[in-house]
């Protein structure tokens, strides 16, 4: 494993800021993995910070969620409590945002098969990675569904029933319970979704994880397979993560800053 922290140095400018370029351009087939930590910078808080959201509000677990509608009109409240952040976050945000910025860049080579992730901000379709290029491991959160028939609901209609009647509405289709179309804890992780991921982890040669703590398993066992499997793996990220030691690369730094050797030397490659 190769350590590099930029806390002190000039902006990717030191060797792990080449020797990341040099994987990148080296690579021939990249999956790039994200987590909360490429979209605050965009305004949305993380989870398990001393900042984060679950700070204040732990999650409701699905099994709560379901059996009791107290715990369903107080999941609607918060969602409504902190959604204009996500869509500020989706019409604004992504756009200055240099951690997306550099994810966008990276695909723009034509080398990145998937965009594996763990956010349920829909910021990178916002930020122009066409969605059957993103893989949701945790659901998205711009929108809701079903959970008896799989309906998809937009969030103004819930929105505005919730606050006419202080009652989420029940699915227009079939009458059945409406949630944002997120993986709650104690719910089920999305069968395809993680079988695309594994297919995708086992084909790269190249696997960056961005933003993650890499704690919440199963998404966590894909850069741990992609390592196995032989790809190098590289993680960026601010903290230790328990996966550094399988690295081939760990650079503790913003993202943004970890990428910048390459994209200011490579600046037009991907326009």
């Amino acid at each position: 494993m190769q350590f590099h922290d930029f806390t002190n140095e000039p902006a990717g400018a030191g060797d792990g800021g080449r020797q990341l370029a040099r994987l990148i351009d080296a690579a021939a087939r990249i999956v790039i993995f994200t987590g909360a930590g490429v979209s605050t910078d965009c305004g949305i808080p993380d989870f398990r910070s001393p900042t984060g959201i679950w700070k204040t509000n732990m999650p409701i677990p699905f099994q709560e969620f379901m059996a009791d509608p107290d715990a369903r009109r107080e999941a609607w409240r918060r969602k409504f409590a902190i959604q204009p952040s996500f869509e500020a976050a989706e019409t604004t945000g992504v756009h200055e945002s240099r951690s997306h910025h550099a994810v966008t860049r990276i695909y723009g080579t034509g080398r990145v098969s998937a965009v594996i992730t763990q956010n349920i901000d829909n910021l990178h379709q916002a930020s122009g990675i066409p969605s059957e290029k993103v893989i949701e491991l945790h659901g998205n959160g711009s929108y809701a569904v079903c959970l008896s028939c799989d309906a998809r609901h937009e969030l103004a209609f819930i929105r505005e029933a919730f606050h006419e009647k202080g009652e989420p509405p029940d699915c227009t289709r079939c009458g059945g319970i409406l949630k944002t179309a997120t993986i709650s804890f104690g719910q089920g992780m999305p069968q395809e979704e993680m079988l695309r991921a594994r297919a995708e982890t086992l084909a790269c040669d190249l696997f960056l994880a961005i933003g993650s703590s890499l704690v919440v398993h199963p998404a966590a066992t894909l850069p741990m397979i992609a390592a196995e499997n032989g790809a190098d793996l590289v993680i960026v990220n601010n903290e230790e993560t328990p996966l550094d030691p399988l690295a081939s690369l760990v650079v503790r730094a913003n993202i943004a800053d970890a990428f910048a050797h390459w994209m200011l030397t490579r600046a037009g490659m991907t326009q």
